[in-house]
């Protein structure tokens, strides 16, 4: 059995909170089923840069908040990627 192939690992949509850095994505690997992925955070130094990217840990109130205004779009979006008709 072959290993994982990063090449067939595509992110077909993601979202970024401005104010926390977390990302939620969905993505697919090879012919698979699309899903969710929560994390990584993407997180600020202090000249304003991007930090490397880091386990999205433990959700705060404002992450849980951002995330739920905006489920029903990742929801939609998430059943168009699945539906085999397109």
């Amino acid at each position: 059995m072959a290993g994982y192939d990063p090449e067939k690992d595509k992110a077909l949509k993601t979202w970024k909170s401005e104010d926390t850095g977390l990302i939620i994505g969905i993505h697919q690997y090879d012919k698979g089923e699309p899903k969710l992925q929560i994390g990584p955070r993407i997180l600020k130094k202090m000249d304003g840069s991007d930090r490397a990217p880091a386990k999205a840990g433990r959700l705060s109130l404002e992450d849980v908040t951002w995330l739920y205004n905006i489920i029903d779009e990742v929801k939609e979006e998430l059943e168009k990627l699945s539906d085999p008709i397109g």
